[in-house]
């Protein structure tokens, strides 16, 4: 196997997850049938490969940036008709056709890479996938599963929550990867939501614009960062039809409610 002479690359954010604890968890969030077809997003020397073959999956379809790696993880699978492999980068690749995706992603990419594979707020992904499994920065999973009021809700708890239901499924360690990173993680569960549970595109576009302009000066209370969207009377009384009280803080306000006050300020314009 050619893995030996190998050099974890800091580009490529390179942690061997090593921990089988860990491994099993994940697979077991997955929850494989032989109807499930998986794509692993930078395998690396194929430790979460291999259990992915061993499962009931129907196939696993993964992505490698590094071209030594790719190399390695070829002749290590190359008797297993069910592995298929694709060199290169994950957010440029067409990414080939999967119900589920596993992974253990490089951290520097975790936003580009969510957007491509559960999309944005008025734009999701054509067809979305079953279930996203993916190890991840803890202080990444915590704003994904932030609720309104904590330190860590942000837009991106919003915009996930409004695309996704998600959910933690263990934390993760440094000692668990080789090498070691100077951070702790955290395996995450996403499941998409179904098209007709996601927003209508107009619609999005304007909880979007709320997110912006709100959490861009997210110390500042909506009474200031709303102001001139309305005249101050009616921003009250569209306020209070949300739920929402302007002397909030955009972390304060959950996501429900942005969709409210969306919804409130498009049919003024309707």
């Amino acid at each position: 196997m050619t893995f030996a002479a190998h050099r974890t690359r800091k580009r490529f954010g390179q942690h061997w997850l090593k921990d089988e604890r860990v491994l099993d968890q994940i697979l077991a969030a997955a929850e494989l049938s032989g109807d499930d077809t998986v794509l692993e997003v930078g395998p690396g020397r194929g430790a979460l490969t291999e259990r992915l073959l061993a499962s009931p999956a129907a196939a696993v379809r993964a992505v490698e940036l590094d071209r030594d790696l790719v190399e390695g993880l070829r002749e290590r699978f190359a008797a297993e008709p069910r592995f298929e492999l694709t060199e290169g980068d994950v957010l440029a690749v067409p990414l080939p056709e999967a119900g589920i995706v596993v992974a253990n992603i490089p951290y520097n990419i975790t936003g580009p890479l969510l957007e491509r594979l559960v999309g944005r707020l008025d734009r999701p992904v054509a067809t979305p996938y079953r279930r996203l499994v993916l190890l991840m920065q803890q202080e990444v999973g915590e704003r994904i599963r932030a609720r309104a009021g904590s330190s860590a809700y942000s837009a991106l708890s919003v915009r996930m929550q409004l695309l996704a239901r998600c959910r933690s499924v263990c934390l993760v360690p440094p000692r668990c990867f080789q090498p070691p990173p100077k951070v702790m993680s955290e395996v995450v569960a996403i499941d998409p939501l179904p098209p007709e549970q996601q927003l209508d595109p107009v619609l999005a576009r304007t909880v979007e614009s709320l997110l912006r302009r709100c959490f861009a000066a997210r110390r500042k209370m909506l009474r200031n960062t709303l102001s001139g969207l309305q005249p101050p009377d009616l921003l009250t009384a569209l306020t209070a039809e949300a739920g929402i009280a302007l002397e909030q803080r955009p972390q304060e306000v959950a996501p429900a409610a942005w969709v409210a006050l969306a919804t409130g300020l498009n049919r003024l314009t309707a």
